[in-house]
């Protein structure tokens, strides 16, 4: 048996594609251990996670994403630009579509500019009650957790946000794990250390729940990082966020968008 895929990425958050709009291509019970096995950047494929497009009865295309650990995620917004390039080049939807994800309906918006591809993502719109993150307790969150002052907010999956003085300073794969396994956080969460580095401009590292690492970048976190330094007073509506991976732009006004490119890294084929 073979099986077509498509490695892509975001600011060097990089996916393998199954294109299932014709018919299931794994079983939904070997997701999970498919992801295990073809995420490793060793003896499988390698990437962040694996992306299924499908067809929706809801929207244009479906999409789901598995996780390196094997959890299913609620939502991606690197993610959701690859699908969208997907779909946008294989001719499934035109420059504008809707996509179902666990996290609800996302629109997105694509367009080339000389061979670059730019999507805009309506992002689900920041939770800031602990019952939507999900955290513990009740109101809005801010605590110490681990000697960091720690914000939280929901952009389709629970994140942490830390301000710090100085990002490069930050040992992310020392501190990130007891935050992101906290016990306030039920389903754990993503933490973001997060560096104001201009008028509204943010520099972040990201250590991304169900990838169990920092990322080179995380939509999600970006726009999570970006929510909660304009809900404080830091930044206005629309701010720069830079990644490790590149630049994306968020927009807080009318509603919660994220601006990125996407890209298409090869095609290739796994046979059983």
């Amino acid at each position: 048996m073979q099986m077509l895929f498509t490695k892509m990425q975001g600011n060097g958050n990089d996916f393998i594609l199954i294109d299932e709009s014709e018919g299931i291509a794994i079983p939904d019970e070997m997701k999970p251990e498919f992801a295990l096995l073809y995420c490793d950047r060793r003896f499988g494929i390698g990437g962040d996670g694996v992306l299924y497009l499908s067809k929706s009865t809801k929207a244009n295309v479906k999409m789901r994403l598995f996780q390196p650990d094997g959890s299913e995620a609620e939502m991606c917004g690197n993610g959701i630009r690859c699908l969208a390039k997907y779909a946008f080049d294989a001719g499934f939807v035109k420059d504008s579509c809707k996509v179902e994800t666990p996290a609800g309906i996302i629109p997105v918006t694509m367009v080339y500019a000389e061979e670059e591809f730019t999507a805009t993502v309506e992002m689900p719109e920041p939770k800031f009650d602990r019952k939507d993150i999900p955290a513990t307790g009740e109101g809005e969150f801010k605590e110490e957790i681990s000697g960091f002052q720690v914000y939280a907010v929901n952009t389709g999956v629970p994140h942490a946000v830390i301000f710090t003085e100085s990002l490069d300073a930050v040992d992310v794969a020392a501190v990130a794990p007891g935050i992101r396994n906290h016990p306030t956080f039920p389903k754990g969460a993503n933490v973001n250390f997060v560096e104001r580095s201009g008028e509204n401009a943010l520099r972040i590292r990201t250590f991304e729940r169900g990838v169990e690492e920092e990322t080179f970048s995380c939509g999600t976190g970006a726009t999570a990082s970006a929510a909660v330094a304009h809900h404080i007073g830091y930044v206005g509506t629309t701010v720069n966020v830079e990644t490790k991976g590149g630049p994306l732009t968020i927009y807080l006004e009318n509603g919660t968008r994220m601006e990125g490119p996407a890209t298409t890294v090869f095609f290739g084929q796994i046979t059983f």
